[in-house]
Formats: C-alpha cells, structure tokens, sequence
C-alpha cells in the first residue's frame, strides 16, 4: 500500500497515486452528482445540471437555504444578493487563474508554493498531518 506521507505535493502527485484511488474519487464525485447530496433519492438531474435545479425556483447554485444556510430566516436583499454573486464570480475566476499559475511553477520549476515562498521550512512542515514539531513532543 502507498502511505500518505509518500505522495509529493504538486503535479507529481498524479503519477503517484495509484488507479484504484483515483477511481474512488470519481465514483465519489459520481454519487454527489447523482443524488444531490441527499444519498438517500436520485433526483432528476443530470449533465449541467445540480440539484438545486430541480425545483420549480430552478436557480444555479441556489439550495434554497438562504445566506450561509440560515434556512430563509434572513429577509433577502435583491441589490446585496446581486453584488455578492459577482463578487463569488470575480473570485472564482481569480482563484482559477491562481490555481492555473502554480500548476504552470510546479510544471515548469519542480517548486510549490511553500518551497518557494519559505526560507528555510520547519521541520515538520514535509510529514503531512504531523503539525507537533519533534523536539516539543
């Protein structure tokens, strides 16, 4: 078996996990598409398509809970509402553009964010999970 602490950061991660995980993740992702996270019902949806369009309010996105899930108990905003979408929209797309530059440092220099950005790293910074520096524990 393949521990955690044994795959890479970075691109090399693709290459080092092995085809039964990855296909775990997508069956993952198969069963949230499928039944919109109820697990319990298959909803009609399908191909572009999420479980919040399957109501008569068919809305992108829109669960029906209201701002951060309160359930419709705070009195929407149309003006407010609007500015938030375009603000998600504005920072989806720059951390799309973010995302695609360290793919492109990790391609072309071998260096994620942390090898570049730290001088010297800590030494429990390369064991994953294993955030109680040794010599304190």
């Amino acid at each position: 078996g393949i521990k955690f602490s044994d795959v890479p950061n970075g691109l090399g991660a693709l290459s080092t996990v092995p085809l039964a995980g990855w296909l775990q993740i997508v069956a993952f992702c198969g069963l949230i598409e499928n039944t919109g996270f109820t697990f319990t019902q298959r909803k009609q949806i399908g191909w572009m398509k999420c479980a919040s369009m399957s109501g008569e309010k068919a809305e992108p996105g829109n669960f029906g809970l209201g701002w951060i899930g309160a359930f419709n108990t705070i009195k929407p905003i149309p003006a407010l509402r609007q500015r938030k979408l375009n603000a998600e929209l504005a920072n989806g797309r720059l951390a799309m553009v973010a995302i695609l530059a360290m793919f492109f440092q990790n391609g072309t220099f071998g260096t994620t964010g942390p090898e570049m950005w730290a001088i010297e790293l800590p030494e429990y910074a390369n064991t994953v999970g294993d955030f109680i520096p040794k010599n304190l524990a």
